[in-house]
């Protein structure tokens, strides 16, 4: 018979015993053990997981503590958000782009060529250099355009842009923020070597202006804004940051520009580069046509330092003053005296601060070389010297074409655009003689009108103040020598011979 059993199978009686029971003892023994094995390895995940746990809490408390001793003056980096950057953004357009202005200009070119004949059969030996440096009448003239961007720098109209936007233009027009109407505008001056020029419009109404900033302050990574017409596209505004300060061999080898990655377009040569306090910094001169982002701009420092040039009696009036005022605001100092000039003569001194201008305070060395020319009669100069009381000097402006034929006995005028055209030589050759005085230093040399000045003692004389500077410099009865084209007429076509004379200054 067979029994079934709760531990399994046996053959016999059911009191007989079997191997089933031993068998029986052996599985409840390995499900013991199993139970015990499993029991153990939980409490051994319990136990690293706990571990870990807690060297978890360890580290992380550790990491904390070493971030939390930081110095009592640190601010912590918070990133702008960015609805105010854009307000900001808004705000500095608002205020400064009526002071940004179009500029165009129109350049007439005379395409003339000179006969070519076979080479060594007649040619004239003066035609190289007659190539050179002038253009022979052949051709009828043409009509160049071109557009630029401007800043306005002083509310009567005297507006900074860049030299190669207006350079030989024969006729400038600006356009003002929100004004159709095409002003006229005149050359006040220009530096060549640092790119920057001078032009002036008249109005009956005082002009909105830029700040002048600090350039020496900008840091890389600075937020910058670029404003101009590009493309004749005005009030164009581009953001970016200062890519790099006081990049070199760009350009001219002597200047160093801040670049940006800000938009810079053919169009934005003369406007303004701005921070984030709405300050001029920069002067937008050139983009690296190889690449995309990568604009460049003349630091303000360097604008500044020319508009003391350029800002000057000499070149806003063409009368002789002699001294260099710092730019900036008021007090103006004094950075350089000139012997035997005007200034010179009436008693001031390098260091000298001018309070006073017959009796009105100039703001700024704008406004101080504007009052110079109020009247012609002597100006009273109230200074400021160091140890002293401040004290009145009375220093009388002359004209600088009267400085030059007082010296030489000849009248003298700079080269305009019409002229240049006339006479069918490149702009800024030299000084044309406009009247020789009889009985003058200049007669025996047979120096007649029509005749070219390029240089006075091998210094070349392209401009008034040139001249005058020169020859300031020389004594009575001292000699310089002139050097001369004389022109040389056949027919339709002007040439221009060179020599040189000496003349006896009185």
């Amino acid at each position: 018979m067979v029994y079934w059993g709760i531990r399994g199978l046996c053959a016999g009686s059911p009191g007989a015993g079997c191997a089933g029971d031993t068998m029986g003892v052996q599985l409840r023994e390995i499900a013991s053990w199993a139970w015990n094995r499993k029991f153990i390895a939980t409490v051994l995940v319990m136990v690293t997981l706990s571990i870990g746990i807690l060297i978890g809490t360890v580290i992380s408390g550790h990491v904390n503590a070493t971030h939390a001793p930081v110095s009592s003056g640190a601010t912590p980096l918070e990133l702008p958000n960015p609805v105010s950057m854009s307000n900001s953004f808004a705000a500095i357009v608002s205020r400064d782009e009526p002071a940004v202005v179009n500029i165009s200009t129109t350049q007439v070119i005379d395409r003339k060529q000179q006969p070519q004949g076979p080479r060594g059969r007649g040619q004239d030996p003066f035609q190289d250099f007659f190539n050179r440096f002038f253009d022979s009448p052949d051709q009828s003239p043409e009509a160049e355009r071109s557009l630029g961007s401007g800043m306005i720098v002083d509310k009567k109209g005297f507006i900074l842009t860049n030299n190669h936007v207006i350079e030989q233009a024969t006729k400038i027009q600006v356009q003002l923020n929100g004004d159709p109407t095409l002003y006229t505008a005149k050359l006040v001056g220009a530096d060549e070597e640092t790119d920057l020029a001078v032009i002036k419009i008249d109005l009956n109404r005082a002009l909105p202006i830029l700040r002048l900033g600090n350039s020496d302050g900008v840091q890389v990574g600075d937020w910058v804004l670029a404003i101009g017409s590009p493309f004749g596209l005005q009030a164009t505004v581009t953001a970016g940051i200062v890519s790099a300060k006081d990049r070199g061999n760009v350009g001219r080898q002597f200047q160093h520009f801040l670049q940006t990655d800000a938009a810079i377009n053919p169009g934005n040569s003369g406007g303004p580069l701005i921070n984030l306090r709405g300050e001029l910094i920069g002067l937008n001169v050139a983009m690296y046509r190889e690449g995309q982002g990568i604009g460049f701009a003349i630091p303000i420092r360097q604008v500044t330092e020319a508009l003391s040039e350029i800002f000057i009696p000499e070149v806003l009036h063409a009368l002789s003053f002699g001294a260099r005022i710092k730019s900036g605001p008021y007090p103006l100092l004094v950075t350089t005296v000139e012997p035997n000039r005007p200034a010179d003569k009436a008693g001031l001194k390098v260091g000298d601060q001018i309070l006073q201008v017959d009796g009105k305070t100039p703001k700024g060395f704008i406004e101080c070389s504007e009052l110079l020319n109020v009247s012609h009669r002597p100006t009273t100069l109230l200074v400021a010297r160091k140890g002293s009381e401040p004290r009145k000097l009375t220093v009388s402006l002359t004209p600088l074409a009267m400085v030059i034929k007082e010296k030489l006995g000849i009248d003298l005028k700079e080269l305009t655009p019409e002229l240049v055209r006339a006479l069918g030589v490149k702009s800024k050759v030299g000084l044309l003689i406009a009247d020789v005085e009889k009985g003058g230093p200049a007669e025996p040399a047979q120096l007649q009108s029509g005749f070219l000045i390029t240089s006075i003692n091998a210094q070349t004389t392209t401009d008034l103040m040139s001249a005058v500077e020169i020859l300031a410099a020389r004594k009575k009865d001292e000699r310089v020598r002139l050097t001369v084209l004389v022109p040389q007429r056949a027919g339709k076509l002007v040439g221009y011979r060179q020599g040189s004379v000496d003349v006896k200054l009185r």
